[in-house]
């Protein structure tokens, strides 16, 4: 049968599995250089530093955007402990392919039935490096999960750290300014909040309410990527913290956002994935967007192959 969608990617079967591979045209420990000379993808994995420095060779990326594993299905058998020590490797790769001055965001989930893990000790894990903490964001969703007896739970975190003494250009949300009554004197005259306004519009904290999560009906939406990130989160965070034409880094592809915020906004994108079926997936995903000017497939399937094995989940 043609696939039409999949709920997971991550959880197909091996049947599945082998056949979604042989569409993939990398395999570990290979690169994939864009055509038209802005972007690199590799298949590999974040922890090996041989194989993340050769994608950069002497490129220095000034903002790296990490969607890591929550601690769940590929490492659903390993101990809070074991998770930490692992992301202490590919922070310590980030690390060695930054600029002197850059930033380092990372989405990590908390999960509020066991204490909040990874996310506390994520954080005393980065307190031991040279990074400076510079916000702790939170990304509401539309939609979320939860239980009669407890809150829903409706929040991303997403931790921004700085090395060095990286720029940063203030943003602009689609949210009207309406409220009035912050006064303050400027060289001796007395105004008001709308008055001084660089914008009709208010800036973003760091609790983000204007961003849709990503569902099935939306063109960005990339079957089978569970918990894709919006591409506006996204190309917000690199509108803020790089310039026009600058390297952006990303060690967990997933879905090919990051790259596409990259293509988009003109950063060049060099980003990874240890499984080669998110690594072709964001390749295709580029290919698909300048062929149609599309960020995703909505409810389609990337991957066209007639299989005799259905996706769990469809």
């Amino acid at each position: 049968m043609l696939v039409e969608k999949a709920d997971r990617l991550d959880l197909t079967d091996e049947n599945c599995r082998s056949l979604l591979l042989e569409q993939c045209r990398l395999k570990q420990g290979e690169v994939w250089h864009d055509p038209e000379g802005r972007h690199v993808v590799g298949c590999g994995d974040a922890t090996d530093s041989l194989f993340v420095k050769s994608l950069f060779e002497d490129t220095r990326a000034t903002l790296a955007v990490h969607d890591p594993p929550y601690n769940l299905v590929a490492f659903a058998m390993k101990s809070v402990d074991e998770y930490i020590n692992w992301c202490k490797k590919w922070v310590e790769n980030t690390s060695g392919i930054l600029a002197e001055h850059a930033s380092m965001y990372v989405w990590l989930g908390a999960d509020q039935k066991k204490h909040f893990q990874p996310l506390p000790q994520f954080m005393l894990m980065m307190a031991e490096t040279d990074y400076v903490s510079r916000s702790f964001i939170t990304m509401r969703n539309q939609r979320g999960y939860g239980t009669q007896k407890n809150w829903m739970a409706v929040r991303q975190e997403l931790l921004c750290y700085t090395w060095g003494n990286p720029e940063f250009e203030v943003q602009y949300t689609d949210i009207p300014k309406i409220l009035r009554g912050y006064y303050k004197e400027v060289q001796g005259r007395r105004s008001e909040n709308l008055e001084r306004s660089r914008s009709e519009t208010i800036r973003p904290g760091n609790v983000w309410v204007d961003i849709q999560q990503v569902f099935y009906r939306m063109h960005e939406n990339v079957a089978g990527c569970y918990a894709q990130k919006p591409l506006k989160a996204i190309a917000r965070i690199i509108l803020a913290s790089t310039t026009s034409g600058d390297t952006v880094t990303d060690f967990f592809a997933h879905s090919g956002t990051t790259l596409i915020a990259c293509e988009q906004n003109n950063r060049k994108c060099v980003t990874l994935d240890i499984d080669p079926i998110f690594a072709e997936l964001t390749i295709r995903r580029l290919e698909h967007y300048r062929e149609t000017g599309k960020v995703g497939w909505q409810s389609e399937q990337p991957f066209k192959h007639n299989m005799t094995t259905s996706i769990a989940g469809i």
